[in-house]
């Protein structure tokens, strides 16, 4: 039989960190932040370099009191992935910070989506179009599980542009600084597939927008005029244009036009298929369509 040493077990030796998350955890939701315990498991295994399944190994001695000051700026609405400086995103891990976007897990079935149809298309090098490519998520995405495609990224705005060749050095992606309404115009006719998550939020929904959007977010990347669609118009034009015959265009929206965008993409304008369809919440979250056959 072993001797007792009287003192504290393991786990009750380790368990300062995970007492400090549930305070942390309290403190989030109080502050109204969506997803408090993640967030505060997330900035503890941030703080303390270890994965969230390892917090309750980190010992009262390691305890890191920059963890409070991580706590105190998610409090504050500032978005988690401007404190740890990182985005998840399917399969990858994006870097990001002020001045782009940060990608958001509803635009993982989008670009779900998107992969399926591109690999079911009989076209050894397959090239997509990412449009308003901000942190290069997409893009990046496309090219890592589509291996023989093609991709190109294009962004508009310097700041975010600085994420977005951050993140696309070593990939296959080709980025571009350029307007989305302007862009490529050496692709014409040569694309398979265009995909983009463009700014629709409408300008008169300012108020409604939760604080890490629209306090961290760069504008450009949110709002789009009186309805939110202004650049939704726009890349159905520049679609049209870049597209071959039976390539196909996917555009996220808002989750209130699911039953305007469908119409953007008529049959009048050259265009086949226009459906919409939900994200894993069930939610109208995008538009895809074919472009017509001559």
């Amino acid at each position: 039989m072993q001797p007792h040493s009287g003192g504290p077990s393991d786990s009750q030796r380790r368990s300062l960190l995970l007492a400090e998350v549930a305070q942390a955890t309290q403190r989030l939701a109080d502050a109204g932040v969506p997803s408090p315990r993640f967030d505060a498991e997330e900035l503890a295994a941030y703080v303390h370099a270890v994965k969230r399944g390892e917090l309750h190994r980190v010992k009262d001695a390691d305890f890191d009191a920059r963890y409070w000051e991580a706590v105190a700026r998610r409090e504050a609405r500032e978005p988690l992935q401007h404190i740890t400086g990182r985005a998840f995103f399917r399969y990858l891990e994006l870097q990001v910070g002020p001045g782009v976007f940060v990608p958001r897990p509803e635009t993982e079935s989008v670009v779900g989506w998107a992969i399926d149809a591109v690999r079911a298309m009989d076209v050894v090098e397959p090239v997509v179009v990412d449009l308003c490519s901000g942190s290069g998520a997409i893009a990046l995405a496309m090219a890592q599980e589509v291996p023989r495609s093609r991709v190109h990224a294009v962004e508009l705005s310097e700041d975010a542009l600085t994420w977005t060749r951050k993140n696309a050095e070593g990939s296959r992606v080709t980025v571009h600084q350029g307007d989305a309404l302007r862009a490529l115009p050496e692709l014409d006719g040569q694309v398979d597939l265009v995909i983009s998550n463009p700014p629709y939020i409408p300008l008169t929904e300012w108020e409604y927008v939760a604080p890490e959007a629209r306090d961290h977010d760069p504008e450009m990347a949110l709002f789009s005029g009186e309805d939110g669609l202004d650049t939704i118009r726009g890349i159905e034009r520049t679609a049209h244009r870049l597209l071959r015959p039976g390539g196909l265009v996917v555009v996220e929206h808002a989750d209130t036009q699911g039953g305007q965008v469908p119409w953007i993409f008529s049959e009048e304008s050259g265009w086949a298929d226009a459906a919409d369809h939900p994200d894993l919440n069930k939610r109208p979250r995008f538009a895809t369509a074919r472009k017509a056959m001559p």
